[in-house]
């Protein structure tokens, strides 16, 4: 007779730089179902866990907390993970200095770290301050380029009641002239195929357009490109789960993040979710060009 067993009680733990997103990720996931506490003293959290819990729980901690210290943060981390009982996980969301210093800008709020000084002060010993738990993070997250609803939707993703139980994958298309994504496990190099930009008919299309599909499979590579790298993925994915990975983000880059790896990306995209995976997309150029409203004008992409 076989017997089950309740999941352990999750706890998360958000942190990050000041500006990158930690309170409206602390909404979003007392909007899931978590009991969200942000900003509570160091001191009490190991008490939060004394007793049973009822629902999983959201902690929201950053340089304002009192008591705070990178090494009180360690700690509290160790002991959280120390616990058999439960399952906790450390969420990092960062931004890059631009980002910080307009949102900055917009809210005209003092960096906790530079109340007298320019607010690129503060960011930058902030992100130095944090590093260490940046490292350690089961989940790392860029919000630069993400609304306050593509934050929802990644975090949905994440730890939703149907992500919560499942292993998540997020495959994200990107441009090498704007650097590697932050954060990504694993990448893939896309530029060998044949390139769309060349054809003037498909220039200004993307990877998500038919035609420009249709061309890229005249590559005698891409069809083999495509399914090696799934069968590789496959192989790695229950791997990556038994070690305990709870997700798992893996790029794939052409040279304006425009064609060749949006293409390979919803590809393998759908070929993992015909095998049961759970994934998200996300295409990091078409989104930037969304947001400004400016078409891509990379040459050679």
């Amino acid at each position: 007779m076989s017997q089950t067993t309740d999941p352990m009680p999750k706890i998360i733990v958000v942190s990050g730089p000041s500006g990158a997103g930690r309170s409206t990720a602390i909404n979003v996931l007392e909007d899931l179902g978590f009991e969200a506490i942000d900003n509570v003293p160091l001191s009490l959290i190991p008490r939060l866990t004394d007793g049973p819990l009822t629902r999983p729980l959201a902690i929201g901690i950053d340089i304002r907390n009192r008591d705070f210290s990178v090494q009180g943060v360690q700690d509290t981390l160790d002991g959280l993970q120390a616990n058999t009982h439960i399952d906790s996980q450390l969420v990092f969301l960062e931004a890059n200095e631009d980002a910080l210093v307009r949102r900055y800008s917009e809210t005209r709020r003092r960096h906790p770290l530079a109340p007298d000084e320019p607010a690129i002060q503060g960011i930058r010993r902030e992100a130095e301050l944090l590093s260490p738990l940046r490292s350690r993070a089961e989940f790392l997250l860029d919000t630069s380029d993400l609304s306050p609803h593509d934050l929802k939707a990644r975090l949905t993703d994440w730890f939703g009641e149907k992500g919560a139980a499942l292993f998540g994958i997020t495959l994200q298309s990107f441009s090498f002239k704007r650097g590697l994504p932050k954060g990504s496990d694993m990448t893939f190099d896309c530029r060998f195929l044949k390139n769309p930009y060349w054809e003037p008919a498909l220039r200004q299309m993307t990877g998500l357009d038919p035609e420009v599909g249709a061309h890229i499979q005249t590559d005698a590579l891409a069809g083999t490109f495509i399914a090696k790298t799934t069968d590789l993925l496959l192989t790695l994915l229950p791997a990556f789960r038994s070690e305990g990975k709870s997700h798992i983000s893996i790029g794939f880059g052409c040279t304006g993040g425009q064609h060749r790896s949006v293409y390979v990306t919803e590809q393998v995209a759908i070929a993992l979710a015909e095998q049961g995976w759970q994934v998200s997309k996300r295409h990091r150029e078409l989104e930037r060009a969304a947001q400004t409203g400016a078409p891509q004008r990379i040459k050679g992409t």
